[in-house]
């Protein structure tokens, strides 16, 4: 396609939003009209899907939940007055305390204010608070925030260690919608056991978000938490961050939350219209299905150019792969869907992976996520009428060009500035455009059976653990990997047997290994109290 053409062809398919002052460029996908044509009847019933969603019906017939993070910006749209005025409230409620906080009413225990916080969640309770607050906490935010997203002891002692004596100065968010959760819970666990270390009292530290009834829940009311914010039966990890889930902890840090949710009321009434050309996240969608045949066969590769939107492409490995990553259709057929995301930011990776996404094997598109306003205050010349931020707009347009000379397709999403509106409108776009691209391919993009598959296998590794400890400690001799996973009754898990003893060895937890590591079948173990 010549200069003109493809001219042209942007003047065609750009979407604009004034309002959000946010731009949808898809020229450098190469669909054709025979292809639009072919696919607007199935917008027709996506468009339909997504209203009966947004209407309080079951999306998620495993958990028989409803799915309305949607409400959480509009309350207006919730299908019943007591869920309006739930979400109301809850905005108040996390209002209230974040003044409280701040003007140091609410205080710690032995200190005049609240500095910091400690956020404790996993998935979508740490992905979207953590991408928020590299998006737009200030440089002073009146607390600033740690992270803790895993069961890992060495990245839980690493937070604890920057905090060192600030414990006393610090809120806990712990943040589980069951409390059962195993990474939030270990995490509170070792956070519980740190404060007492110092001899503080973690219940004047600590918050709940959690679901009304939970065992989280339960504990806090026990313990007389500072607070509890409920987190309600609809809404889903990957789409919590409209939720107390990411308000909480985005008030805390000074970001305006109002404006999130306006940003994103905005951009879900936008990509309610039920008209393709005229709907973002249905172009998005439309996209994804060309490129990837319907069936994901290429990679979404993110590449935000602004520093601050570097946690982007994580937050949305997590709303995109766990939502539309799925076995089976809606009648139960297999069908392996799915749609992998990857990114850093650019230029970063012009430095690193772009020599293969132009060369390399072309199994992916391209996503660049630009940003117009390069930075607050006066502009600074790096060369005679050249900025910084020229040259990333610049190497933004000469990568998308370059790709799009190889026949590499690009999406460019463009908005005017990172801020609190636009940055809820970001998140609103995706999440419309996952729930229209899973009815595409007619998916349930709402539950997550094989996250669930993991926890289960992942339990019975610590079952097989406990009952190892059990013969080893009883044995009065050294056995066998094959002895061990004999008398523990799973003789064909030996290979884990093995892996679980060699984890314990590791860790000085009293289990001894004797003979030549590199082949297992000669070891013996033991065990001696530590």
């Amino acid at each position: 396609m010549d200069a003109q053409a493809l001219w042209q062809r942007y003047q065609d398919w750009l979407y604009y939003h004034p309002g959000l002052e946010f731009y949808l460029d898809i020229s450098r996908v190469r669909f054709d009209d025979a292809f639009v044509q072919k696919i607007t009847p199935q917008f027709q019933r996506a468009f339909a899907d997504m209203l009966a969603l947004e209407s309080g019906a079951i999306a998620n017939p495993d958990e028989d939940r409803m799915v309305g993070h949607y409400w959480l910006r509009d309350p207006s749209l919730a299908p019943d007055p007591a869920i309006k005025q739930e979400i109301i409230e809850i905005i108040e409620q996390i209002e209230d305390f974040q003044t409280k906080i701040h003007s140091g009413e609410i205080r710690p225990q032995a200190a005049p204010k609240f500095t910091d916080v400690i956020s404790i969640g996993i998935g979508g309770s740490a992905l979207g608070p953590q991408f928020v607050s590299e998006a737009l906490a200030g440089e002073d935010p009146p607390l600033n925030i740690h992270f803790i997203d895993n069961s890992d002891p060495d990245g839980i002692d690493r937070v604890l260690n920057r905090l060192k004596n600030g414990l006393s100065r610090t809120l806990v968010i712990v943040i589980s919608k069951s409390g059962g959760t195993p990474e939030p819970k270990n995490g509170m666990i070792e956070v519980q056991y740190a404060y007492a270390r110092q001899n503080l009292d973690f219940h004047r530290h600590a918050v709940a978000v959690t679901m009304p009834g939970s065992h989280l829940d339960q504990q806090a009311i026990k313990e007389n938490w500072l607070a509890r914010f409920p987190l309600q039966d609809w809404v889903g990890g990957r789409t919590s961050e409209m939720s107390a889930v990411g308000l909480l902890p985005a008030a805390l840090q000074g970001i305006d939350i109002k404006a999130m949710l306006a940003g994103a009321k905005e951009m879900d009434i936008a990509t309610r219209q039920a008209d393709l050309k005229n709907n973002p996240a249905a172009l998005l969608a439309m996209c994804w299905y060309f490129i990837g045949d319907g069936q994901g066969k290429k990679d979404m590769v993110v590449l935000p150019y602004k520093d601050r939107l570097l946690l982007f492409s994580r937050y949305l490995q997590q709303l995109v792969m766990e939502s539309l990553g799925k076995e089976k259709d809606l009648q139960g057929n297999i069908v392996n869907q799915g749609l992998a995301v990857y990114g850093n930011k650019g230029s970063t990776d012009q430095h690193a992976y772009v020599q293969q996404l132009r060369e390399g094997i072309p199994n992916f598109f391209a996503t660049f996520i630009e940003v117009l306003a390069d930075r607050q205050g006066e502009y600074l010349e790096v060369e005679p009428g050249v900025t910084s931020g020229d040259y990333l707009s610049g190497f933004l347009l000469g990568t998308r060009q370059a790709l799009y000379e190889n026949q590499r397709d690009s999406i460019t999403v463009t908005i005017s500035q990172v801020d609190a509106y636009r940055v809820g409108a970001l998140i609103a776009l995706y999440e419309r455009a996952v729930g229209l691209y899973a009815s595409l391919i007619n998916i349930n993009a709402y539950h997550q059976p094989g996250v669930e598959a993991g926890k289960k296998a992942g339990a019975v590794v610590l079952g097989l653990q406990n009952k190892l400890m059990q013969v080893l400690q009883s044995a009065k001799q050294p056995m066998t990997l094959q002895e061990l996973a004999s008398a523990i009754g799973n003789p064909e898990q030996v290979e884990t047997i093995y892996k679980i003893v060699r984890h314990l060895s590791a860790n000085q937890r009293g289990v001894l290994i004797q003979g030549e590591l590199g082949k297992p079948n000669s070891l013996k173990v033991t065990y001696q109290s530590p």
